[in-house]
Formats: structure tokens, sequence, C-alpha cells
């Protein structure tokens, strides 16, 4: 029976004669063996038992945050305590739940009522991953796909939202905090979170696929010179050299590429500021945790839905010049403010410190000639390179490589002019050697032997560094 539809049997195959190897001819080229990619796309595949649990889960905890709105005294939730507030969520679950018929056990609770705290007082499903301490970057595309970055690595995670509507809310919680708005009309918005991390949204309909948010966490525990010393961002010759070069209030350029630490760097290169300093920081987005006394902090402002009321970074620069700082630090330097950045390097705000984006100490150069001339600021290129070169005189390369991992990959001092081109020298660099099998980067950090323009002034100021620290490092 079904001898129409059987599979036919397979033909015994004969073993193949042993072939002897063949040497290539004199005019083939010899082929290139191509590595295997290894990479998957990345993928969540839960047990559908598991999946079913969790949609029925969602759907009872959907239930219980309507009847907590419809029970709980909003208004008075801001005076209550955590532990009143616990203990009132934890009533009315219990109420619904018993109503509704529905039984669970003790940890299926407990977790319920976690996220329904997170919920009525947090940012609902981000709260897990913000508390998490492993996670550096949250990145939301659209409500049923988020991805986190650990150790410079991307992770899609099984966090998700119930809906599009539900990510909207928590978007607008967010950004409402600190007086902005997002909608239709202004379908993208920058803010930041209450601990001080960079959060980033932008909405339907300009994201299609549903609401992009990318949080950029900032560590609690601020990271200092010696912590990044021992993660081997860079190495104590190299924190010598750059505590002598702030203390004597050389002006400062940390440059680099996206998540490459340049905002971390700066943080910690401003721990050399003398506390009887007067500091001005200024940011599109309050990011700096400076560890000073006196700090003053300026924030930008965008326009608001009529247009008006723009507080732009040059704005509170011009404004910074007037308030009798010491030094400016700006959080990042990418328009038309770069100008009157130069300008206050130049006249008499020694040591102040911005970051910007760019691939190397020369690239960095190039980038403040062309953010000069996007200002619509009619300068000959040599008046425009002498400003730049009497302005600057460090340039701090911060790079993330291709292993996740974040070094200080050059240092270069900036020493004048030779005709019409800025002259520069490297005075530390990391040197790479390979990769190991895993792909992590192989390596080492290095004097280039030539000795700091600026010893002088080190000297001087009573930071007179050792010869050995410019003197070049054989691999190990």
């Amino acid at each position: 029976m079904f001898s129409k539809y059987k599979k036919a049997e397979p033909k015994p195959v004969a073993a193949p004669a042993e072939k002897v190897a063949e040497l290539p001819k004199a005019d083939e080229k010899p082929k290139i063996a191509r590595k295997a990619n290894p990479s998957q796309p990345a993928t969540v595949t839960p047990m559908d038992k598991e999946r079913k649990r969790k949609e029925r889960m969602g759907e009872i905890k959907l239930e219980l945050h309507r009847a907590l709105l419809d029970n709980l005294n909003l208004a008075a939730l801001e005076h209550a305590t955590e532990q009143d507030l616990r203990q009132e969520i934890s009533a009315i679950s219990s109420e619904v739940l018993t109503e509704k018929n529905i039984i669970l056990n003790r940890e299926d609770r407990q977790t319920l009522n976690q996220e329904l705290f997170d919920e009525v007082t947090g940012l609902g499903p981000l709260e897990t991953l913000l508390k998490d301490e492993s996670v550096n970057d949250i990145l939301v595309n659209g409500p049923q796909q988020i991805f986190v970055e650990r150790s410079g690595k991307l992770e899609l995670t099984d966090v998700t939202f119930k809906d599009e509507r539900h990510l909207l809310r928590i978007i607008d919680k967010i950004v409402s905090a600190v007086g902005r708005r997002v909608d239709e009309s202004n379908p993208y918005v920058d803010a930041r979170l209450q601990d001080g991390s960079r959060f980033n949204a932008m909405v339907p309909p300009i994201a299609v696929d549903g609401s992009l948010v990318s949080i950029r966490k900032f560590k609690k525990d601020k990271l200092g010179i010696d912590d990044l010393v021992n993660f081997g961002a860079f190495t104590e010759e190299m924190a010598a050299y750059l505590q002598a070069a702030v203390a004597t209030r050389l002006n400062v350029i940390v440059s680099g590429g996206t998540g490459s630490g340049k905002t971390t760097t700066l943080n910690a290169l401003s721990s050399f500021i003398d506390n009887a300093e007067r500091i001005l920081t200024i940011e599109d987005t309050a990011e700096l945790q400076l560890q000073q006394t006196h700090v003053g902090r300026m924030e930008s402002r965008p326009p608001n839905v009529e247009g008006k009321g723009e507080v732009s970074p040059r704005d509170c620069l011009k404004n910074a010049l007037r308030m009798r700082p010491d030094r400016i630090i700006v959080g990042e330097t990418r328009g038309e403010e770069v100008i009157d950045m130069l300008q206050a390097m130049n006249t008499g705000h020694d040591g102040s410190m911005t970051t910007i984006h760019a691939n190397s100490a020369r690239d960095g150069v190039s980038r403040l000639e062309n953010m000069i001339a996007m200002a619509g600021i009619e300068m000959p290129l040599k008046a425009v390179r002498s400003q730049i070169s009497s302005a600057v005189n460090l340039i701090v390369q911060a790079s993330r490589l291709q292993d996740g991992s974040r070094r200080m990959t050059s240092i270069t001092e900036i020493t004048g002019m030779e005709g019409d081109v800025i002259s520069m020298q490297e005075v530390f660099r990391f040197q790479r050697v390979g990769l190991t099998p895993d792909n992590k980067i192989i390596g080492h950090f290095t004097a280039t032997g030539v000795r700091s323009h600026y010893s002088e002034r080190f000297r001087m100021w009573g930071y007179d560094l050792p010869a050995s620290i410019y003197e070049p490092v054989a691999a190990q």
C-alpha cells in the first residue's frame, strides 16, 4: 500500500578512489579560503508554553493596571512612601485576582506586583534594564524588540511592551518630566532621565515600524582616572601626562566616534581641575558629572511648537563668558558655537575642554575648520588654522575597537603653524599587534619617543615628568 508515493531507495554510492593531491598549474592562481561568517541574526525562540504563559501574564497585568488607575489616588502618590505604595498595589492586585478567580503562585505574584510598581512609579518594562548594572545601552525598535549592549556587544532581550500605545505612554512620561514634548508634529526628541542617562526617541510616522528609543546609561559610580587605567583604557604614564596637561591649564579636545567614551573621558579628566576654580558647563542634555564644588551647569533648549524660545549652545556660551569662568567645558561642539569656544580658549579661559566627533587628531582639526565654515564666517583658511593652533593644545583620541573595548588610542599635541599647515606631534599611541582567535584585540600602549612640547610649562607648574615616560615600549 502507498507504494505509488513511497520514496525510491537510495542507490549505494561507490567509495571514491583516493585522489592524489594535484599541484596548481603555473598560470593558475592559488585559491584563498574565505573565513566562515559565524554571525547569525539575533532571534529569541522561547518555548510555546512559555510564550503563552507570558502572553497570559501580560493580559493579567493589563487588567490589574486598569484597576490600579481606577482605585489609586494618583495625586497622593507623590507623598506616599515606597513601602506604603507597594502594600497598596499588592492589596488591590490581590482583590482583583480574587474577583477574576485567577490563581497565581507566590513567585508570579511578586513579579506581577514589581512590574505594576514599575508601571506606576517608573518606566515600565525598561526599569529592569535600567537597574541592570551590566547594561550600557538600551535600544528599542518598536514595542516588541528591545536590544541591550553588554561589554560592547548587542543582545536581543525578551523584554517587550504591550503595544505601541504602551511604549508611547512611557516616552511621554520621560520627556514631559524635563519639559519636552514629542508627537506627530514634533516626532523626535532629546532628553535625559533622572539619573542623567541620555535619552533619544523618534515616533511614528517618522519611525515606520514603531517608536525608536535609545538610552545611553550613565553608571552611578563615576569612573575616575584610576578606574580607566585598571580597565586598560590607557596607562599610568598617560594618566600622569594628562594630569599635568589639565592641571597646567592646557586646552583639551576629546575626539572620537559615537560610543567611544568621549564623555566618560571628559568626566575623568575634569577630576584633575583644582577645587578653587570656577567651572561652567554647557550641554545639549546635561550629562557631565563633575566632582568639583564650584560648577555652574547650563543646558540648551530647543524651540517650542511655535518655533520660539530656542536657547542654543552658542547663546549659553556667549552668556557664560560674562559669568567670570576660570574654565568652560562644552559637552559637545558640533555647530556655530565652535568660533566662540575657540575665542574663549584664546582669551583668558585656559584649561577649557570640549568633545568633537572625529576619527583621528588630524581629522579633528579638519572638523573644526569645517564647523567654522558652516557657521558662515568668512575667514581665510590660514587665519582659521592660526586660530585653531593657538587655541587648542591637546587632542585626546578615544576609540571603540572592533571587540567592543574602548581605548585612548592617541594623545597628540598641537605645536603651532608651519606655513599654512598646523603642526602636530603624537606623544602616546595604542599600537595594535593582531587578533586572538576569539577576535579580541592584541596590542599595547607606547610613547612615540617624542618629548612633550609643553615639558617646560609642566616643570614651571611643578609637574616635572620623568623623561622615561616618553620612551617607546616594546611589545610584550
